[in-house]
């Protein structure tokens, strides 16, 4: 029984970890293609479920937490007496805020949804660019403008708050690239 118990945890640590190829869509999605934990099909059924398309998906993922399950920010020194605090709530393939999680669940009826499993983070980006249609009228293939919103949050981007802040700019930049590279990417794969 010991044995069974530990061939387990061998399985589901393997699954939780940063796929090699990172900035190769096919390749993550070959190395990431087994029964429970099939990238390729969660992306799949978050760009049919939301319209979002699958490189602005896989892009969000990169851009967000380089593919790391448990990615959380930093720990930074606040106010010189909180030692080490974390900046925010981040935390998971997708970097959702707790209260924008719990929002997403509360909504989709995804009361199990995992920010650490690959599937519920594809399906959060997904909503949350959906919703950046919704309230934003930022074209679902505008990558551009989604990660703006995504990195503002919804109210934050109808305010323009990404205006002068290089961080929020140069982050968009970059975000447009990959999911560019990923869309030439995704044309050529099998499957």
């Amino acid at each position: 029984m010991r044995w069974v118990f530990l061939a387990c945890l061998l399985v589901l640590a393997g699954c939780a970890t940063v796929p090699r190829h990172t900035t190769n869509a096919c390749a993550m999605f070959d190395e990431n293609d087994g029964f429970f934990n099939n990238w390729r099909d969660a992306t799949k059924k978050a760009e049919a479920r939301w319209g979002v398309p699958a490189p602005i998906l896989l892009a969000t993922i990169y851009t967000e937490s380089g593919f790391r399950s448990n990615a959380r920010p930093p720990r930074k020194k606040l106010l010189g007496f909180i030692p080490w605090s974390r900046p925010s709530t981040a935390y998971g393939y997708s970097q959702a805020l707790d209260g924008t999680w719990a929002h997403y669940m509360a909504e989709t009826g995804r009361f199990t949804a995992s920010r650490t499993r690959f599937a519920d983070a594809v399906d959060f980006a997904g909503w949350f660019h959906r919703k950046s249609y919704d309230t934003n009228r930022i074209a679902l293939n505008d990558p551009y403008n989604l990660y703006l919103a995504y990195h503002s949050g919804q109210q934050g981007y109808a305010r323009q708050s990404y205006v002068g802040n290089a961080e929020a700019l140069n982050g968009a930049q970059r975000f447009t690239k990959i999911a560019y590279r990923y869309a030439d990417q995704l044309r050529t794969c099998p499957n």
